[in-house]
């Protein structure tokens, strides 16, 4: 409920600074630790799965990296228990201690090929405490920012934790970037990838020193003094029917939505740029690298216009824009990173001729001519239509090639003006950068004033179990999940886009339970 006339906590202009520069640069660090995974999955993928198929191995991985965003509502239960219990500052200096400490511990691990089975189990299991932690802690950075910030001014505090999200990525592409530059690829598939992860025990040390510097939110101090703090947070937030329903508009209508958006603007995006148009990885990340430049500035904007206009409507618009705009910005991209691919596609169509496929992207080593054909075609980005037959053929242009012979599928292609990479000489680059910038800005609409709403929407005993929960299922299931289903869209449709429906449709979902349920929240009382 809006309550004008409630006790607003005093404005202290140091104070806040400190308090929103050590919050946000912990999730900065925090994340720069979850993201490196993400960045560097298909290597990963390469080091630590036993894969022969390409395309299985760049999917292993990234259910890997679903994996780790799958504990993450237990991680919700865990530490929001003891942020409602013993306080917003302790609880997240315990997180960020956690993750550190298993992102430095991924960058000492034995590959598969040193330590066999032990190595992936092993990867997996930091991978679980990384995701654990994370679960943890963004409640605890947004709610401490949001329990100290002035009511009219709390979106654009609070969306400081969420640039910090696009910060952690920004920095951890340059950390990975800068290493690549100083070796050659040899070295960095070597060794070398090992450096980002390491290098985070700096970043925890940091972090740590400057959290230690902080109080107690003023919100959480007032209820332990007054002995109203939450004797069972998990039970008080999900017994009380009205904040469970809380819990589920947060959950459907604003964690999933944001989530998928942001998601596909970062992750969705690297791997298009590499997988469908042929960019070198170095290449793809400097331009990602780009458009968070650019656009990350616009989540404290819309973090502050929210406070003007209202978070629900700001929200609405950027779910709407985000429906309509995520495939033609695609495409734009696609189409400044490889027009000879844009032009092949549309003179020279692709039919595959198969019989029953039994493809499975989890498969080692693709055995059947019809599985090895749907791989092929999978890895080189190359759109096609499926046509029933009792034999596998490719027909492209004026050449149609029986079963599946992998140097005459080559030839085929390249005769018919697909490119094995995109052409430097053609990129045009301005309309990648556009594409990307775009992308951010949509996730910076949708994301900006998100922590504002999740304080502004549970009640303060409660309010770091009852936020962390919903945010964490939806980043996690929605979005953790979000690269591997894409990919999985892609290899059985055959359609390089295929991919982006899963967005459009979780953003629709989100829309209209926004619409409908999620009530404004801008000027609350947050005290109680």
């Amino acid at each position: 409920m809006d309550a004008a006339g409630a006790e607003e906590p005093p404005i202290d202009i140091k104070r806040d600074r400190l308090v929103i520069v050590a919050s946000s640069l912990g999730t900065v660090f925090e994340w720069y630790d979850f993201f490196l995974y993400g960045i560097l999955a298909a290597l990963i993928g390469r080091l630590f799965f036993p894969i022969d198929n390409p395309t299985a191995a760049t999917l292993a991985s990234l259910a890997t990296f679903g994996a780790g965003f799958g504990v993450r509502p237990l991680g919700a239960l865990l530490f929001g228990h003891y942020g409602d219990r013993i306080g917003r500052k302790y609880t997240f200096l315990i997180t960020i201690t956690v993750m550190g400490l298993a992102t430095a511990a991924i960058g000492l691990l034995p590959t598969y090929a040193v330590a066999g089975l032990w190595a992936p189990a092993l990867l997996v299991g930091l991978r679980l405490l990384q995701g654990l932690a994370l679960g943890g802690e963004y409640g605890g950075a947004a709610i401490y920012v949001g329990e100290h910030a002035p009511r009219h001014r709390r979106g654009e505090y609070t969306s400081w934790i969420q640039i910090s999200v696009v910060g952690g990525f920004l920095l951890c592409l340059m950390v990975v970037l800068a290493t690549r530059a100083t070796m050659s690829e040899a070295q960095f598939e070597a060794w070398g990838w090992r450096v980002p992860f390491l290098i985070s025990l700096i970043m925890l040390a940091i972090s740590i020193y400057i959290r230690m510097q902080l109080s107690e939110s003023p919100v959480f101090q007032k209820m332990k003094a007054a002995g109203t703090t939450s004797k069972n947070p998990i039970f008080d937030a999900f017994s009380d029917s009205a904040n469970v329903k809380n819990v589920l508009v947060s959950l459907f209508g604003v964690a999933a939505g944001l989530t998928v958006v942001y998601y596909t603007s970062q992750f969705g995006t690297l791997y298009f740029l590499t997988g469908t148009a042929g960019i070198a990885e170095r290449e793809a990340l400097i331009y990602l690298a780009l458009g968070a430049v650019f656009a990350a500035p616009l989540y404290v904007v819309f973090g502050k216009l929210s406070d003007r206009i209202g978070r629900k409507k700001l929200l609405l618009i950027g779910y709407g824009l985000a429906i309509v705009l995520i495939f033609p910005l695609f495409h734009l991209m696609a189409n400044g990173a490889n027009p000879a691919l844009a032009r092949a596609t549309a003179a020279s169509p692709v039919v595959l001729e198969l019989p029953e496929c039994d493809f499975s992207v989890f498969s080692r080593q693709q055995t059947t001519p019809c599985a090895k054909a749907l791989g092929y075609l999978t890895k080189r980005g190359v759109a096609y239509s499926k046509v029933a037959a009792d034999e596998v053929a490719l027909v492209v242009g004026n050449s149609r090639i029986e079963g599946f012979d992998q140097d005459g599928f080559t030839a085929a292609l390249l005769a018919a003006g697909y490119p094995e990479k995109a052409d430097p000489a053609e990129k045009q680059r301005w309309k990648i950068v556009l594409a990307v910038f775009g992308m951010v800005t949509l996730s910076a609409m949708t994301y900006g004033q998100v922590a504002a709403i999740f304080v502004e929407l549970f009640p303060a005993k409660v309010r770091y179990t009852s936020m962390s929960v919903p945010y964490h299922i939806g980043t996690g299931y929605f979005g953790g999940f979000l690269p591997f289903i894409q990919q999985l869209i892609v290899v059985n449709t055959g359609n390089p886009f295929a991919g982006l429906w899963y967005t459009v449709a979780v953003v629709a979902m989100a829309f209209l339970v926004t619409l409908i349920w999620l009530p404004e929240t801008r000027g609350r009382d947050i005290s109680g």
